[in-house]
């Protein structure tokens, strides 16, 4: 059966998705230990691009997104030798494989060869996908947060279909945007989805912004202070963008100012967690 990104578990509950999203994400330890080491970041980074590259022409978002999934799972999991370049491509070949074979019942390997570089026979590609497929426990279909956005709109009062619809795609590119951003890394998925959506409700539907808000710091299944911090590090990544592409950080700095008003529970839920840090 294809793998539906939005019920990967096809007969899940809600309860049962925000249960069991930590069993499809790397485990706090290992993300931290992953984020300290300066190789293993510049690594994540190569194959990234490598599998973005890959996917542009034949794949659509989807196929990318779970096999970066699938890639992040397996570096938290085991060690990279140090300069071997073609070790990376063949990671990059073997995540796509994996997320294809998962959303795409026919494809041609050759669909996933760089033109230029190395070339892979479908041998070792299945080796490869077999030390994947250990690291990750066989957990194939993915919760990620395009799991519970569906969810989180069922919380807010906005029901025009239109509106609707707006919201969610623009949640859904800031999702697939998020993924190779490492600091976002260490977040569950449906704290992702909710940051994802607050951040598009904000930026699409500001005077309904507040009340989304409270819906979801309302929601017992996940933590507040972890969506107020995911939400945060999203507008900043975005006001990090639009001010490289500017050329002007002041002018840039003055108009984000005006654009993004973040909450007074989101900047007090960032205050606090600096305090923490710095202790």
């Amino acid at each position: 059966m294809e793998l539906d990104l939005e019920n990967p578990l096809t007969v899940a509950d809600h309860e049962s998705l925000f249960g069991n999203e930590s069993d499809h994400m790397p485990s706090p330890n290992s993300i931290s230990y992953l984020k300290s080491k300066d190789f293993l970041v510049s690594v994540r980074r190569q194959i990234i691009s490598l599998i973005l590259q890959l996917c542009a022409d034949n794949f659509d978002p989807y196929h990318s997104f779970l096999a970066i999934n699938y890639l992040d799972r397996y570096l938290c999991a085991f060690r990279l030798p140090h300069g071997k370049p073609w070790i990376l491509h063949l990671l990059a070949v073997s995540c796509i494989s994996l997320a294809v074979k998962m959303r795409k019942p026919k494809f041609s390997i050759s669909d996933f060869q760089l033109k230029e570089g190395f070339i892979f026979d479908s041998q070792t590609i299945q080796r490869a996908e077999s030390l994947i497929l250990d690291a990750l426990k066989w957990r194939m279909r993915s919760i990620t947060p395009f799991s519970f956005i569906s969810f989180f709109i069922s919380l807010f009062i906005l029901k025009d279909p239109p509106r609707v619809s707006a919201l969610k795609s623009r949640a859904v590119e800031i999702i697939l945007k998020s993924q190779s951003e490492i600091r976002l890394l260490g977040f569950k998925p449906s704290v992702i989805s909710a940051s994802a959506l607050l951040s598009a409700c904000h930026e699409l539907f500001p005077v309904q912004f507040r009340s989304f808000e409270e819906a979801i710091s309302s929601c017992s299944f996940v933590n507040k202070e972890n969506v107020f911090l995911c939400f945060n590090t999203m507008q900043e990544i975005e006001r990090e963008e639009f001010e490289s592409k500017s050329g002007d950080c002041e002018t840039a700095v003055n108009v984000l100012d005006q654009h993004w008003s973040f909450s007074s529970e989101s900047e007090k839920t960032t205050e606090r967690y600096q305090a923490k840090e710095g202790q």
